[in-house]
């Protein structure tokens, strides 16, 4: 139970809600079900955390709408489906919100847009901002033009890079099963509840089943989405998403569904992430105040502390930062091109809107996306 009673500290929560439970098995979206949940997410917010919402059901509703009782195979007419169910997916998440005072924001992304650095960044910066804002964003597969991802992809795989994106400290992946069974319950009538493991427990996958009809995840998806969350140390929970007031419970340390925690603790799991995910591009030689600044105090680069920048890189591109003797002090993520890196070099953060006509964020590299060597 004290794993459990640490989600009761938990702030920045990513709640994934399958296919099956928000178009009631797929007759249509369940909006009464989906007011409870609202209720429950709006309660949280009201108490302090912050909340983005993965919502599976464009192609569920969209198939609802035509009339289709079968998932379509071909990739256009998923295509379709998505795209024609998405104006009722996000109105009604619309209108549920807007009962409880707070506003939305739909969020549409394919798995390409947190693969490049760049997208990476802006994505990152956008969502917070709007949890910032106490909106509330509502993240779904741009499924309209995305290719493979709705033959091979899934909701719990995008949610896992949503909660790597705005480190989250709980992925609530909400199903129509309990959690997950040590064996397929349809099959062992004797199967047991998991109610605690960790992520990267390579047994999981040996228990897990297949998807349902009507999403493409199953036990498997969600067992991988939560090993892919552990990288940057977010826990995640399987539950059951029509349990009453499933939210709460676990906010509470209530023993629900299966907790799958990392194996790290978070900011020593992002590192991690960071530093083994992505190549150098460029090279940063620091003054001895920024080197001190970085090393001593955790905090993040700005441009004054910054003496030459060397390569050619993009926003997001991973550089490698350096004292003056060419030792290697840190590596992370820019938040401005080598081109604006240069002009900016040595200038107050203040100044950076008068020398580039914007600015992007303060830091060079925020220490979040910076590791130290």
């Amino acid at each position: 139970m004290i794993m459990r009673e640490r989600l009761t500290t938990t702030r920045r929560w990513v709640v994934k809600i399958g296919s099956a439970l928000i178009t009631g098995d797929g007759k249509g979206l369940d909006r009464e079900r989906l007011r409870h949940w609202v209720d429950q997410v709006a309660d949280l917010i009201e108490a302090g955390n912050e909340v983005v919402i993965v919502s599976s059901g464009a192609v569920a509703e969209g198939m609802k709408r035509m009339g289709w009782a079968r998932r379509p195979a071909s990739l256009h007419e998923l295509q379709a489906a998505a795209a024609i169910g998405q104006m009722g997916l996000v109105q009604a998440w619309e209108s549920c919100f807007q009962r409880r005072g707070l506003h939305t924001a739909q969020v549409l992304l394919t798995h390409d847009d947190l693969s490049d650095r760049k997208r990476y960044l802006n994505a990152r910066s956008t969502l917070r901002a709007l949890v910032g804002l106490r909106a509330v964003p509502v993240v779904n597969e741009n499924d309209a033009v995305a290719n493979d991802e709705l033959r091979f992809g899934d909701n719990d795989t995008l949610a896992a890079l949503v909660a790597n994106l705005i480190e989250a400290d709980l992925l609530v992946l909400l199903t129509d099963q309990q959690g997950l069974y040590d064996a397929d319950p349809r099959i062992k009538t004797d199967a047991t509840l998991v109610s605690h493991a960790q992520a990267d427990d390579r047994t999981l996958e040996r228990m897990a089943g297949g998807g349902g009809a009507l999403g493409q995840g199953g036990m498997q998806t969600k067992v991988r989405a939560a090993r892919l969350a552990a990288r940057s140390g977010t826990a995640t929970v399987i539950a059951y998403g029509r349990l009453p007031d499933v939210l709460q419970r676990l906010k509470a340390g209530d023993d629900v569904g299966t907790l799958l925690t990392p194996s790290q603790e978070p900011d020593a799991a992002r590192k991690r992430w960071l530093a083994g995910q992505l190549q150098a591009r460029g090279r940063m030689v620091l003054d001895a105040g920024a080197v001190r600044v970085l090393r001593e105090s955790g905090r993040s680069l700005l441009a004054v502390g910054v003496k030459d920048v060397h390569g050619q890189f993009r926003r997001g591109e991973m550089v490698v930062c350096v004292d003056e003797s060419n030792v290697e002090v840190a590596r992370g993520l820019a938040n401005y091109s080598a081109e604006e890196a240069r002009k900016i070099r040595g200038r107050a953060s203040s100044e950076i809107e008068s020398i580039l006509g914007y600015v992007d964020e303060e830091e060079l590299i925020h220490r979040d996306n910076l590791v130290l060597s």
